[in-house]
């Protein structure tokens, strides 16, 4: 067994479109706090990898105690949260070390470079679970998943705790497949594989089994308002599983023309403005802001805009400050993700997590008007229109379910939801009334 070191210092490295590595600066911890410097060279040539929190220059930059961890926010969005720490902690736990020994440099440590977007952190962690062989059937690592996120067991398969290492609550694996099959995958880059994501289903989960059948149809539905969304399909389940189908994202954080190791620099709106996920800490007047400024384009609320409308009118209420992101190029050139993590998602207070104007549920009409000026549209009635797109869709639930082959009781527990929010914020759209609702 290693002896446990605790991380006090980290090389921090960005891997470009290219696949090139480039050093960024080094983190250090002492007993006050963590600071960060940027690398002369990396000031020259390269952009800030976060506006608003960092400076960009040659000071030593002292870390916030809060809310993530005593990190940095564009640092803290390497770590994982929910499944990927309840794996993290699993290892570790059978190699000796309790979750409570660990600070946060010592868990960028541990991811090195397998978290999501461009960077990476040196040395990496000793106590890496490592497999002899990288590769695996889906439905394994599946199945592994289940049985560890139900509880049915403490071991972690060395696969699964290498392609864990992604945010959020559900259980999902980091994977590597050849382009036309996403049966038997690769937990570990490699030349020729493609990069994709899969989130694994449990009884446990609100939506049971059906919950990647549920974000898939959400996912068409926003695609088919106008929205941009990430590019997925669905992974037949074993009948073991009792699952129907995995639903697969691929990475949009990865270069489509150098998969195995192009990247692009990823940043959430809750490690931008150093912003706390775990509570309603934002507006949607916040995210129209940042986006505008950051992507230095007014016309980017517009974008954001439509997303708000979304999740207002088809009930995802978990959207989070870590639910919306930012990408940058290798040219300093930011814009939004695609919409991500995005299903039916009641909240149990019945209000969303970014709020609407200080709203966490029907927002009144004059509020929706300002935050439609502050997405610059040219006229309320044009916000109308995209306002109509976006219902257009989502009052499509019933005909996307069927097609997805989603349980009758489901389809209508979840068209019987949105016909209520319908009716609650129906004044956006005064004497407009979309078929199938009233």
């Amino acid at each position: 067994m290693s002896t446990f070191t605790p991380v006090n210092k980290l090389s921090v490295f960005r891997r470009l479109s290219s696949g090139e590595k480039v050093r960024v600066g080094v983190l250090a911890q002492n007993t006050q706090a963590v600071f960060f410097q940027y690398d002369p060279e990396y000031l020259q040539t390269y952009h800030s990898l976060s506006p608003f929190q960092l400076p960009f220059d040659e000071g030593l930059h002292q870390a916030p105690k809060t809310p993530h961890q005593g990190l940095h926010g564009v640092f803290s969005d390497s770590l994982p949260d929910g499944w990927g720490l309840l794996l993290m902690d699993r290892v570790l736990r059978r190699r000796g070390l309790l979750p409570q020994q660990l600070t946060a440099m010592d868990r960028l440590s541990y991811i090195g470079s397998r978290g999501m977007g461009a960077l990476t952190f040196e040395p990496s962690s000793d106590f890496l679970t490592t497999a002899e062989d990288s590769w695996i059937d889906i439905a394994r690592l599946g199945e592994e998943a289940g049985l560890l996120f139900e509880g049915q067991t403490d071991i972690v398969l060395a696969q699964l705790a290498n392609a864990g290492s992604s945010g959020g609550a559900r259980p999902k694996a980091q994977i590597y497949v050849q382009p036309d099959d996403l049966q038997r995958a690769s937990t570990v880059s490699q030349t020729g594989l493609v990069p994709w994501l899969v989130k694994f289903t449990s009884s446990s989960l609100a939506l049971g089994h059906e919950e990647g059948l549920c974000e898939a149809a959400y996912l068409t539905m926003a695609k088919n308002a106008g929205i941009d969304v990430p590019e997925w399909a669905l992974i037949p389940a074993p009948e073991s599983s009792h699952a129907i189908a995995w639903l697969a994202l691929r990475r949009f954080d990865c270069n489509p023309e150098q998969p195995e190791a192009g990247r692009y620099h990823l940043h959430s709106l809750c490690g931008l403005l150093d912003a706390d996920f775990r509570t309603p800490s934002v507006d949607y007047e916040d995210l129209i802001k940042a986006s505008q400024i950051l992507c230095k384009s007014p016309a980017e609320g517009q974008v954001m805009f439509a997303r708000a409308m979304f999740n207002l009118f088809a009930l995802n209420q978990d959207d989070h400050s870590k639910n919306w992101s930012f990408i940058m190029d290798d040219k300093g050139n930011w814009k939004p993700s695609p919409f991500y993590d995005v299903t039916f998602c009641p909240n149990p207070h019945n209000e969303h997590t970014t709020a609407f104007g200080g709203y966490g549920k029907a927002p009144p009409l004059k509020v929706i008007q300002q935050l439609a000026l502050q997405a610059n549209f040219s006229s309320w009635k044009q916000a109308q229109q995209c306002i109509e797109q976006v219902v257009d869709a989502v009052q499509t639930w019933n005909d996307v379910a069927k097609e997805l082959e989603i349980h009758t009781d489901t389809r209508r527990l979840i068209a019987g939801s949105l016909n209520s929010v319908w009716q609650q914020n129906k004044v956006l759209l005064s004497g407009y009334n979309p078929k199938g609702l009233s």
